[in-house]
């Protein structure tokens, strides 16, 4: 199941309200691959620490990420702008 934060979706909103096609089509692609592979493959997928722990980073482009937290079979994507520090 997927399901979205409310700033994870004016996320995605924003990109699509933007004409950012690459980067929604690179979004489906990561949130495809968390769903088969949570903990690996493409976009570099990084655990995070310290008051993100139990959160999962992965590179849409260089300047952003979509952060995630899988459990049970369930992804909830936090965020997919910006760097995970910059929140």
């Amino acid at each position: 199941m997927l399901s979205w934060t409310d700033d994870g979706c004016d996320d995605y909103l924003n990109w699509q309200k933007q004409r950012q096609k690459k980067k929604i089509k690179r979004i489906n692609k990561l949130i495809t691959d968390i769903k088969r592979h949570p903990f690996e493959g493409m976009g570099k997928p990084e655990g995070l620490k310290n008051n993100l722990t139990g959160l999962w980073s992965r590179k849409i482009d260089a300047k952003n990420r979509i952060i995630y937290e899988y459990t049970n079979e369930n992804v909830i994507i936090y965020s997919c702008k910006d760097h995970y520090d910059d929140h």
